[in-house]
């Protein structure tokens, strides 16, 4: 516990008012609070704020302005419709680089200031808890501070005392972060117990120049990251030795969390949301818990995702990835921590207003106030040709009872469609061989099933058939197998050496990494092999086994000499 007394706390707001009065008053939101929201104190202050969604790729892109990523330029509409979305609270993270002048003013450009507060101003409008930070600069010249300290520190300084002059009169639903995951190893650093030592002094600085600035900034949030935003016991223990000695209650902590690290990039075989993956949620966010909240500071999980994703939302099986936000969200509530989603511009479309994925938004959304029901699999495979089976899927119901399943509109009839027994589902063979008599190959229809709380969870209905690879010839720079998937979806690929060894990247391992060095296309029928898959691939035979959801598994054998690469099935 921080030991700022009541009687302290008090003496800020009491100043942070007085300030605030002499200020004219103004019409937004944006203004300074009658009542700060810290008057129930910072752990309700951040419960206030769950959940949150980040506001990636567009004010922290690198290069000419906020567009520079690929993003369209923030707009109120967009601000407004996260709001609609049920966000409490926004991160807008923040690249000042390219805006600042040079020593020794560091001044930023005002037009840029400018741009920020608008974006900030919109927000609080919408009625947003607001964190702002300085984000890549992290790593463009923060993280260079071991050999050219003088002039970082001053840098960091004067770049700090500019925001906090700028929005020290807004509300303290505004938040300041010091850096996003704050990193100096780019700048050649080796040293952890360095690194320690150099992030403590900015946090201490960051902290003594915005509470100096007064007004609201007396007692304005201040969010604090481990370094690199690592929730490692070592990097969070730095980080509440700093709070510790900070004494200021008004601090809250940040880590950054992308999951279990095979899984989250889909290597060395971790295709299922397993026991590895649920466990390292366990002990990540229960040693968060027992190191800052148990001891009364508040925590934000300032991102969260997969890692995947930085590929495409697809590295991770719709299914397993539902299970994973499902269980994340649970867990992060029982701890107490508000959870704010990392969006790059993949999940929430910024002009359509529409999320990339429904579903994941409807599994994350149900579970800000509850568990949803999911089930071991959302595939289920009709061989086609074969006789068809009952097929029985374990669910895991987490305490709610099953409602009722339909397809297309139409209601199942239990007992006769599909049994429940117990938590397994069973879809009979009459149903299955109705709703694939078309004889097409891929989805055929989508079973949804919907419980008395949470989300639904759909069953994709898919007749398939053995996958067909061909012979194939090209380099290690364009390389792609003419594949028929016939209905099926590929999980994983392994590679290995034909006289024996891992082949490839991470050569501890057979299975490789997905999207990284391999990539299926089910539209255009092919399975890529990419050039960083080659880039560690020594020459000669190489076996490849490609593993398909339905079970199904084939050989094929490619043959690298040189830049030159030929295929064949084994």
């Amino acid at each position: 516990m921080i030991n700022l007394t009541k009687k302290s706390l008090l003496s800020f707001t009491l100043i942070a008012a007085m300030l605030f009065s002499l200020i004219p008053s103004l019409t937004s939101a944006a203004e300074a609070d009658q009542i700060s929201p810290l008057s129930s104190g910072p752990q309700a202050y951040v419960n206030a704020m769950q959940p949150g969604w980040n506001l990636g790729n567009s004010l922290d892109s690198v290069g000419s302005d906020e567009t520079a990523w690929g993003n369209p330029r923030i707009t109120k509409a967009l601000i407004d419709q996260i709001a609609a979305q049920g966000y409490k609270s926004i991160r807008i993270p923040v690249t000042w680089n390219n805006q600042i002048g040079s020593a020794p003013n560091y001044t930023i450009n005002a037009s840029y200031m400018n741009r920020v507060q608008e974006v900030v101003d919109w927000a609080l409008d919408a009625n947003l808890y607001v964190m702002i930070n300085v984000h890549h600069d992290s790593w463009l010249w923060i993280s260079h501070m071991e050999n050219n300290r003088n002039e970082v520190v001053a840098k960091y300084n004067a770049v700090w005392t500019q925001i906090a002059n700028r929005f020290k009169n807004h509300s303290s639903k505004l938040m300041f972060e010091s850096v996003n995951e704050p990193r100096f190893s780019d700048g050649g650093t080796t040293s952890e117990t360095k690194a320690f030592q150099m992030l403590d002094e900015l946090n201490v600085s960051f902290h003594r120049i915005v509470r100096s600035s007064g007004a609201q900034n007396a007692v304005r949030p201040l969010v604090l990251s481990t370094l690199e935003a690592s929730p490692t016991q070592t990097r969070m223990n730095e980080l509440y030795n700093t709070m510790t000695k900070l004494n200021d209650s008004n601090l809250i902590a940040t880590v950054h969390y992308y999951g279990f690290w095979p899984f989250s990039v889909n290597i060395a075989g971790y295709t299922r949301f397993e026991t590895d993956t649920r466990n390292d949620i366990d002990q990540t966010f229960n040693n968060v818990y027992n190191t800052f909240i148990a001891r009364g500071i508040p925590v934000i999980l300032g991102e969260y995702g997969l890692l995947g994703f930085d590929q495409n939302t697809g590295v991770i099986e719709q299914g397993e990835k539902l299970k994973f936000f499902e269980y994340l969200t649970y867990y992060l509530k029982q701890k107490n921590i508000t959870h704010m989603l990392w969006d790059n511009g993949q999940h929430f479309n910024r002009t359509a207003f529409t999320w990339s994925d429904p579903e994941l938004y409807n599994m994350m959304k149900a579970g800000w106030s509850g568990r949803s029901s999911t089930a071991d699999t959302d595939l289920v495979f009709v061989k086609k040709g074969a006789a068809v089976q009952d097929k029985s899927i374990p669910l895991n119901l987490n305490g709610n009872t099953l409602s009722e399943i339909r397809t297309n509109g139409q209601l199942l009839t239990a007992g006769q469609d599909y049994v429940l027994s117990g938590n397994s589902i069973t879809f009979k063979s009459g149903l299955l061989t109705r709703l694939t008599s078309s004889g097409q190959l891929g989805v055929n229809a989508v079973l949804t099933a919907k419980f008395n709380r949470g989300a639904d969870w759909n069953f994709r209905v898919i007749q398939n058939d053995k996958p067909v690879l061909r012979s194939t010839q090209g380099s290690t720079a364009s390389f792609s197998i003419p594949t028929t998937f016939n209905g099926d979806q590929l999980a994983t690929m392994e590679a290995v050496y034909a006289t024996g060894g891992n082949a490839g990247p991470q050569d501890w391992t057979s299975f490789k990494e997905f999207e990284y060095t391999f990539s299926p296309s089910y539209a255009s029928g092919e399975i890529k092999l990419k050039p960083a898959f080659f880039n560690e691939v020594r020459d000669g035979e190489i076996i490849l086994k490609f593993h398909f959801w339905s079970g199904e598994i084939i050989t094929y054998k490619i043959t690298k000499n040189g830049s030159s690469v030929t295929g064949n099935v084994s």
